[in-house]
């Protein structure tokens, strides 16, 4: 049975009456997503392009820890142990040409920790067609979408940490380019007597609406009743970013003397242009060195593909290998002890090599790969 201090119990009430209003704003500012399916832009913010979480379906975002949390719950980046760098390449969609590379940071800084993301997407080449010209000018083009994030996360207690990031978006071709800033926010809360009970909340991608502009959208003509010649720039609807809430739960069973430990999570992602996700994953960890995980992402009309709104299948895979080591005065290196590993631990560097495998319709399917690097 947990037990809870006064204050640890005022802090947990305070993180409940965070989660229902995020609840409530999601419901008031959400309610009715079926009726805006598709009347969003900047969808590149619902891919995560991370491995280990990913490999979880998601489900994670009670759990998340270190630079990955930029891409699901922020809060978890003060749990960085002092520095780290993560590289992510992902195979999107095989097949399409689509590839996505990732690059975090994240330093220790007092009790928080701050962070950079960037994300790069390649989309490939695209044929050039006009009015004149709908069967293709012979050109090629390459668009161009580009998201930046500066994010800071600060421990509260041993139990409580909370984040803000900002994410910059930029999506371009030619001289046509659209910006625009988007906010995320994250708190977690952990307890027990090995800290196993893990729950967080997080709401993202909440920001102002978005246009493309530029010479693209600029004619020439002349004035109706003049001989008089002038260009004239052409207005563009404004489009809204894909805002979402997640609340995650997750815990951690300690077997075999603590060197494996097993840990089910569970994720509601409540979306504002497509339908809410409910994402159940579970990782196992030996002397947490190697990790297995799988999840699941359930949406409506995810199973019968006569009714599919998304082209993921649900099913996520992956795996990870990690190393600690140390450096001497002298240079040489040297494996570490697996309990520097642990959890607010500074006594050793870290190396870790992710995979995760997601399941598709239609294609061969997401993989990703990622190096990540603690000194």
């Amino acid at each position: 049975m947990f037990q809870f201090s006064f204050k640890e119990t005022v802090n947990l009430k305070s993180i409940i009456r965070l989660s229902l209003v995020g609840s409530v704003i999601a419901t008031q500012a959400w309610a009715g997503n079926d009726t805006k399916r598709g009347q969003g832009g900047a969808v590149e913010l619902l891919i995560n392009p991370w491995a280990r979480t990913s490999g979880m379906a998601g489900s994670n975002s009670g759990i998340v820890r270190g630079i990955e949390s930029m891409g699901l719950n922020v809060a978890g980046l003060s749990a960085v142990r002092k520095t780290e760098i993560n590289f992510c390449s992902a195979l999107y969609l095989t097949g399409s040409d689509i590839q996505i590379n990732s690059l975090g940071f994240g330093t220790k800084v007092g009790e928080g920790a701050m962070g950079i993301t960037l994300s790069s997407y390649s989309l490939g080449d695209f044929l050039e067609t006009t009015v004149e010209l709908p069967d293709g000018t012979g050109n090629k083009f390459s668009p161009q979408i580009f998201n930046f994030g500066a994010s800071y996360a600060k421990t509260f207690s041993k139990r409580i940490s909370a984040g803000i990031l900002v994410r910059g978006v930029s999506q371009s071709y030619n001289s046509a380019s659209a910006f625009g800033i988007a906010f995320d926010a994250g708190i977690q809360y952990q307890t027990g007597p090995k800290k196993q009970f893990k729950f967080g909340v997080s709401i993202m991608n909440l920001g102002p609406k978005m246009n493309f502009s530029g010479d693209a959208f600029a004619t020439r003509g002349t004035k109706q009743g003049t001989n008089y010649a002038q260009t004239i720039s052409l207005p563009t609807a404004a489009f809204e970013q894909p805002s979402m809430l997640n609340i995650g739960v997750g815990y951690d069973f300690y077997m075999e003397n603590e060197t494996l430990k097993l840990t089910p999570c569970f994720n509601f992602r409540s979306n504002s242009f497509t339908s809410d996700q409910y994402q159940v994953g579970v990782q196992a960890s030996w002397k947490d060195m190697f990790m297995l995980r799988g999840g699941y992402d359930y949406q409506d009309g995810i199973i019968t593909k006569a009714e599919a709104t998304t082209v993921n299948l649900g099913p996520s895979f992956g795996a990870t290998f990690q190393m600690p080591f140390t450096r001497s005065t002298s240079g040489e290196m040297s494996q570490a002890n697996n309990e520097d590993l642990h959890e607010g631990s500074n006594k050793s560097k870290l190396f870790a090599f992710d995979y995760s495998y997601s399941m598709t319709r239609y294609f061969g399917g997401t993989h990703r790969f990622s190096l990540l690097l603690s000194l």
